[in-house]
């Protein structure tokens, strides 16, 4: 349609009627108006106000806090016609030409008003007044500033007001027309960039899909069906328009009642207007068109003509609205609520440096508390789903795994060469003395030895454990200093620090005990001569089988040894019962080795611990931290850039969704007297 298209205030082929208090878009040949849902009754009283409270939200961006809105979302392949419907149902001309004339979300709020036309257009807080000579122009000017001068796209919307008589009370959002072959100008990932918009706006729950659809093409094929059956599946939101029905009414019928595409709020098919109509012209022929065509006349005429469509879309409008509004209102409180619960969680702005050592002190004090429930009494409420943090039982599974690659490592293999280390040693121990006199500096040459063996398994051991306190000292400090983004900074090292040293204080006592180990041979526990005595019982026997026996076998059992390879031992059966004593003292006298190796450093870890936590944590943070030159306490507790900009942030958002709270409170009421 070129130019500006005339449209008559006076009631004719289409008219809003109030009758009855239902508010009604019929033809006024017909003898009896079609009337709309309750919910519509009034244009001022009724949907009006609701459409002004959602338009109210769109504008505040309530979207961004995560709520959808119950939104009209326009969407056809480019050339569908889908400029002839908005223009139709609007009663103004849109932007024409060649390619992608929509670029941007255009937000058409439409309103019946019975004075004189009023148009302005929204965006980039601006408010531009223009006419109907003129809007064209100004659609594409506010588009070039919102999406360039070139055929790219944007997903910045531009909200065109148009206050109209005789245009139904509509809210819908145009988006761009679907194309996949970009044309001189535009990105070659034109059609993605589209589909990501088109997405944006169909995919809530709460939106309703009008699909605009070309009767000269086959709708399973066309791109805006394959859209919209990806987040509407059933169609039970989607809404067809079929234009151009006057150039492709041989088989529409069909195609509208077989609904091959899943359209579940059905379809209504509409004429586009033709040359310089105007649009009471262009009505009046489309009533004709479907009246006397000899293939449209047999469309329902439920489903024919703008003002049919005009009807459902406000209809399906008022229903959505009815429906999605106390659900709005539930997310604003929730979200609000929850907005302030995390902005008191927030620590407040220090004034003083009295306030910023309280905030110290509490975060010192919070941490050692901390850290006495996790790492001392065994308490893991504080991290109940975090098992890396149930600190006194991982400490647990480390000591035994500790005890077990002590038991289970070559040092404590009592089969390893058996009897032939000691062998070796009595052979290089031998004195002038009495004969199977058994030399003490044997035993204790292969007690260091095997004490050499495993000496780096309790620093490894210490060292695992530490490390491991330092993650969970370092996550509990962080936890608790997590708004105060310079003292986390310094807390860190601080506690770095602390957990080092009391680290090489048990890397000291580790190596102490072990070289302790080395030095001499002693115990008062009973359980070492009762395993000796058990050991030793089987000597007699075992020397029968290696020396005695015709029948010599390779292999003899040894009760709490295990099987031995004896072949080689019987070349040395003028040693062998030394060398056999030596080893049952040393396999008894292992076991206690190895018992005290565990127990005393469970002891002196849960020792090491006790202090950490009960007297030296607060006293080496605090030393650590004021040690610092140029850092005042208050210095310290400066927010981090982060903290401040999601305080910001979190103000912004309460500001908004307040607003949104007064502007829906103002109208729940209504709704609810309609809904009854």
């Amino acid at each position: 349609m070129k130019g500006v298209k005339k449209h008559t205030a006076t009631k004719s082929r289409t008219e809003v009627q109030e009758q009855e208090g239902s508010l009604s878009l019929v033809q006024s040949e017909e003898p009896e108006p079609i009337s709309i849902a309750p919910l519509v009754s009034s244009c001022n009283d009724g949907i009006r106000p609701v459409l002004d409270a959602v338009d109210k939200l769109r504008h505040l961006m309530i979207t961004k806090e995560g709520i959808q809105l119950p939104t009209i979302v326009v969407v056809g392949d480019q050339s569908s016609g889908k400029s002839s419907v908005l223009e139709s149902l609007a009663g103004i001309s849109l932007p024409r030409g060649q390619g992608i004339c929509t670029r941007v979300p255009l937000v058409m709020r439409l309103q019946n008003h019975p004075k004189e036309p009023d148009l302005t257009l929204e965006y980039n807080c601006k408010i531009i007044s223009t006419d109907e000579a003129h809007i064209s122009e100004a659609i594409n000017t506010a588009t070039e500033e919102l999406a360039g001068n070139g055929k790219g796209i944007s997903d910045n919307p531009l909200t065109l007001v148009v206050k109209k008589n005789g245009v139904p009370d509509l809210t819908m959002v145009d988006l761009p027309g679907i194309t996949r072959v970009p044309v001189h100008g535009q990105p070659e990932n034109i059609y993605d960039q589209i589909k990501d918009i088109i997405m944006q706006y169909m995919k809530p729950e709460e939106s309703i899909i009008l699909n605009v659809l070309s009767a000269t093409v086959d709708f399973p094929t066309c791109e805006s069906i394959r859209m919209s059956q990806s987040v509407d599946k059933t169609g039970l939101r989607t809404l067809a328009v079929v234009t151009k029905a006057d150039k492709a009414p041989e088989g529409l019928l069909e195609k509208v009642t077989s609904d091959d595409v899943n359209i579940g709020l059905g379809y209504v098919c509409v004429r586009n207007g033709i040359g310089d109509e105007t649009y009471e012209e262009a009505r009046m022929e489309e009533a004709k068109l479907f009246e006397f065509h000899p293939l449209l006349s047999k469309i329902d005429k439920s489903i024919v003509g703008i003002p049919v469509l005009a009807q459902k879309l406000v209809q399906i409008q008022a229903a959505s609205l009815s429906k999605n509004l106390p659900d709005i209102v539930k997310k604003i409180n929730d979200k609000l609520n929850a907005n302030l619960s995390e902005l008191n969680k927030m620590p407040k702005n220090m004034s003083s440096v009295a306030d910023a050592l309280t905030a110290f002190m509490r975060i010192i004090g919070l941490s050692k508390e901390s850290l006495k429930k996790i790492l001392v009494r065994g308490e893991f409420d504080e991290y109940p789903d975090e098992k890396h943090m149930h600190c006194t039982a991982r400490l647990v599974e480390k000591l035994d795994s500790y005890s077990s690659r002590l038991h289970q490592c070559a040092e404590s293999d009592p089969t390893k060469n058996f009897l032939m280390e000691e062998i070796g040693v009595l052979e290089e121990a031998k004195f002038i003395g009495l004969p199977n006199f058994l030399p003490r500096v044997a035993f204790l040459t292969i007690l260091q030895r095997k004490v050499k063996g495993i000496s780096s398994m309790p620093i490894g051991f210490v060292e695992d454990v530490w490390n491991y306190i330092e993650d969970v000292v370092i996550s509990v400090l962080n936890r608790h200093s997590e708004n105060y983004y310079q003292l986390q900074m310094s807390i860190r090292p601080a506690g770095h620090n602390l957990v080092s040293k009391m680290k090489e204080k048990s890397i000291n006592h580790v190596m102490e005990l072990v070289d302790r180990e080395k030095l001499t041979d002693y115990t008062c526990n009973p359980e070492y001569m009762a395993e000796f005595n058990r050991l030793m019982s089987q000597q007699d026997a075992f020397f029968k089988d290696v020396l005695v026996n015709e029948k010599k076998s390779s292999f003899v059992m040894l009760q709490g040894v295990g099987t031995i390879n004896v072949e080689v031992l019987r070349q040395y059966a003028h040693v062998l019962q030394q060398a056999f004593d030596l080893k049952m003292r040393m396999i008894a006298y292992w076991k206690i080795v190895l018992r005290r190796l565990v127990d005393c450093m469970a002891l002196h870890l849960q020792f090491s611990i006790d202090n950490l936590v009960n007297k030296d944590f607060d006293v080496e943070i605090v030393k650590d931290l004021m040690s610092l030159k140029g850092y005042g306490i208050e210095r310290l507790l400066e927010e981090s850039p982060s903290v401040a900009g999601k305080r910001e942030k979190l103000n912004r958002s309460v500001k908004v969704l307040r607003h949104s709270k007064e502007v829906v409170a103002n109208i729940m009421d209504r709704i609810a007297s309609y809904g009854d």
